[in-house]
Parts: structure tokens; sequence; C-alpha cells
């Protein structure tokens, strides 16, 4: 028996190594396709409200203008985000060269040598660490941009979407434990993303009001930065603060960095911290580390895209590998990092 289970989670172990390996090469297709999926179990509560109205057909259509309204709005977005910050990061070429010189100069005194100043003044650039976001919502905007693919997804997903429950109905007698895994991973995907946009738009708001009274060039970017960087667990708003805090130090000096800092950690920690998780609930059932490590890992397999999508991958594989087979249902709990009698 024990050698039994022992093959068996081995060979599961080498299905997901496959299977994984399998989602890399084809991330440029899986990264759409996890997208359309996850928006489609976003707005199916609509559907369920329309159906009790009007037939499907024409719920399918009501939902199919929601979503394609709200990718229109957010490649409108990015394009504008990414044209302005090409034009902005230039135009700070000789502030930064002149702190570069100035941090040069300091480690020069402090008895540094300078092999080691050239190696640090040399990796300083702004145009490179701001790039970083360039490439953060290039990598969105590239996935969107391909908008055929997508919008035929959606199509096909949201008339299909009008039979689930009867499907579901129908795969329930036989293969219970699938319906009922599918239906967790739906939960807490709808859970997790609806909630994250609402609040990640509430930051991005607040914070590019406060970055305009502030004086922040571009504040625009900077707030659909934060509006994208909110789906991103645990570091998002890390990386939603840098850029901002750089032009802050490269427009005003160290006090209007310290400023930004300090305002957006406020916001954020308030938004993001306290009240969004009140909201999320119990529904996404991820422990902070594996979040943490989900991020990382669907990073590195679908690229940008995986940073935004890492939870609703990671509550998709959980739901097959976890809920969906009795034997390794005691898993949830080290999955969650919460006691079996406080799972969702």
């Amino acid at each position: 028996m024990t050698w039994s289970r022992n093959s068996r989670l081995l060979l599961t172990a080498a299905a997901v190594v496959i299977v994984v390996a399998g989602l890399k090469a084809a991330a440029e297709i899986i990264g759409p396709l996890v997208l359309a999926l996850s928006l489609t179990i976003v707005f199916h509560p609509l559907r369920l409200r329309l159906e009790r109205r009007f037939p499907s057909w024409a719920v399918s259509i009501v939902v199919l203008v929601a979503v394609y309204t709200l990718i229109l709005l957010l490649v409108l977005s990015l394009v504008v985000a990414v044209g302005r910050l090409a034009v902005l990061v230039p135009t700070y070429a000789t502030q930064m060269d002149d702190y570069v010189q100035n941090v040069g100069d300091w480690l020069q005194d402090a008895g540094v040598g300078p092999e080691q100043v050239a190696a640090v003044t040399g990796s300083a650039d702004v145009g490179r660490l701001v790039g970083a976001v360039t490439d953060l919502l290039s990598g969105l905007l590239g996935v969107l941009s391909n908008l055929f693919f997508i919008i035929a997804l959606l199509l096909f997903l949201a008339f299909d979407s009008a039979r689930v429950r009867e499907l579901a109905a129908g795969a329930r007698e036989d293969h219970g434990a699938f319906v009922d895994a599918m239906t967790s991973f739906a939960r807490g995907t709808r859970s997790y993303l609806a909630v994250t946009a609402v609040f990640g738009l509430i930051v991005a708001v607040v914070d590019t009001g406060l970055l305009w009274a502030l004086g922040i060039p571009a504040a625009f970017v900077w707030g659909v930065l934060a509006f994208v960087t909110n789906f991103i667990p645990n570091i998002g708003f890390v990386i939603g603060v840098v850029p901002p805090a750089l032009i802050g130090l490269l427009e005003g000096g160290v006090d209007l960095m310290l400023v930004v800092i300090v305002t957006y950690s406020v916001v954020n920690v308030i938004i993001q911290s306290v009240i969004q998780p009140r909201f999320v609930g119990n529904a996404v059932g991820l422990s902070t580390t594996l979040t943490f490590v989900s991020l990382v890992f669907w990073a590195w397999v679908l690229g940008p895209l995986g940073a935004l999508l890492a939870v609703p991958m990671s509550l998709f594989f959980k739901a097959v590998l976890v809920e969906m087979d009795p034997a390794t249902r005691w898993m949830g709990p080290l999955v969650s990092g919460r006691p079996e009698g406080e799972l969702p």
C-alpha cells in the first residue's frame, strides 16, 4: 500500500512537471486563455441575474459587451501610460547623471575603490529602472493587443457558459468531486479578481490625485501602474511606489521622494492590507508564503501576465491537485495556512 501511494505521488509530480513545461512553452496562448476564462468567471453572476428576465442569447451579448468594454478601457489606459512613460524618462537623464556623480563622489570619499565605484555608478540608470515598469505594462499590453484571439475566446466562452449549470448538474452524479473543485476555483477566482479590481481602481484614483497634487509628472501613468500592480500579490505595492518615488527624487529632491513614499504607504497599507482582505475573506484559501511563491513561479512560467494571474492559476491547480482527490485533501490546511475547521 505504501509503495503504491508513493508511486502515485511520484507519477503525479512527474505529470505536474510535464504540464508546467507545456504551459511555459505555450505561454503566449495560455496567458490570454486564462485571462479570458477569468473574465468570464468574474461576469458570471451578472449572467445569472439577467437570465431571470431575458433569454440566454441576449444575456450572452450583454456580458460580451461588458467584457469588451472593460478590455478596451484597459488597453487604452495602457497605451497612454506606456507612451507617456517613454516620453518622460529621457527628460531626466541630466538629473540622474548628477545624482549618480554625487553618489560616486561620496563613495570615493568613504574609501571605496575606483572599480567598485564604477560598478555602482554604471548600474544606476533611471531608464533601466523605469524600463522595468515599461516591460510590465508592455507585457500586459502585448497580451491584450492580441484582441482577435481574446475576443474569439470570450465569444465562445460567453455562449458556452450559458449551459454551465446544466452541464455541472449532469456531471455531479458521477464526478461530484470534480464539480465541487471547479466550483471552488471559480468562486475563489471571482472573489479575488473582482475585489482586487475594485480596490485597485480606488487605489489608482487616490494615488493619481495625490501625485497630481504633489506635482509629480505623469500622475496618470503611475495611477495605471498602481491599478495593475494591485493584482500582484505581496510585492505589488513595492513595485508601484518605486517609479513615482524616483521621479519625485529627480523632480523635487529627497523631500518630495519621502513625501511620495509616505503618502503611498499610508494609502496602500490602509486599503490593500486592512480593508481589502476583509472583503476577499477566506475565498482564496492560499497561505501568504504560497501566494508569494506562486507569484514568482507563474511569472517565470507565463511572463508578466503570470504575475497578474498568479492567484487564479494557483487556485486552479489547488482545485485539481488538492480538492478534487480525497487522497490529497489532507494538504488543504497546509496550502491555506489555516486549520481544517477554518477552511472555506
